[in-house]
């Protein structure tokens, strides 16, 4: 019953910003190195860059950081002066920085070809959708939870829009465990190379270096996660 529901409101919050991060456009040059998010899961400011790093397909390390968490928002304290959430590090270019609107515009300027999607730039609705979407899932993505560190960071194949995706990012948020997001929407070419080595092409898709652990199944990879990483 627990699980239906769950997966209920994720679709329901998930359909409220439709059909914003499902589908891949507007792609520029391709980044050398990895981008690094800080941001939490419920949060509708870091929403908004999620969706954009599925529009313009881009892979990015996640450094999850909810409330009372210890692992990440002191670091983004000490290099920001605030712990305020989205922020960005591109190693690639030395640029970091702070607030949802000026990240979309670096990206889009950056990586795509400088057009942020309007479902990014309708200002109130935007957040206001992505904030209802978190208030449907409350309290999930929100606290972090007691956990024991990874010495890597796993790797989750996904996409921002599938709710299935969005169960397994709130348990890496609550429990503060850095991941590779492997952004896959609906037109990424990376798509048949991900059915040509796993055989399927289904979302989420979890890799673990740390233990050697690889799944499909979103309620599979949230009991995993728990008894790995949870304390």
């Amino acid at each position: 019953m627990f699980r239906a529901l769950d997966v209920f409101t994720a679709f329901s919050a998930q359909m409220l910003r439709f059909p914003s991060g499902i589908r891949v456009a507007h792609v520029g040059p391709r980044p050398e190195q990895l981008l690094e998010l800080y941001e939490f899961e419920a949060c509708p400011f870091c929403r908004k860059v999620r969706e954009m790093l599925t529009v313009l397909d881009l892979d990015a390390k996640f450094y999850p950081c909810p409330k009372n968490g210890t692992r990440y928002r002191p670091e983004v304290l000490a290099r920001g002066g605030k712990a305020q959430f989205p922020y960005l590090v591109d190693p690639n270019t030395g640029e970091s920085m702070y607030e949802s609107s000026n990240i979309l515009t670096y990206l889009a300027e950056r990586y795509g070809d400088g057009t942020v999607p309007r479902s990014l730039r309708l200002g109130p609705w935007t957040i206001g959708s992505g904030s209802a979407g978190a208030l449907l899932r409350y309290p999930r993505g929100v606290r972090a939870r007691p956990s024991r560190a990874p010495e890597q960071p796993l790797e989750l194949w996904g996409f921002e829009f599938s709710p299935f995706c969005r169960l397994v990012r709130e348990a890496l948020c609550e429990l503060e465990i850095p991941y590779i997001a492997r952004n896959m929407g609906k037109g990424s070419p990376k798509r048949q190379d991900f059915r040509a080595r796993n055989g399927k092409l289904q979302f989420p898709y979890l890799v673990d270096p740390n233990t050697g652990a690889a799944m499909f199944e979103s309620a599979d990879i949230i009991a995993y996660l728990q008894q790995t990483y949870g304390i």
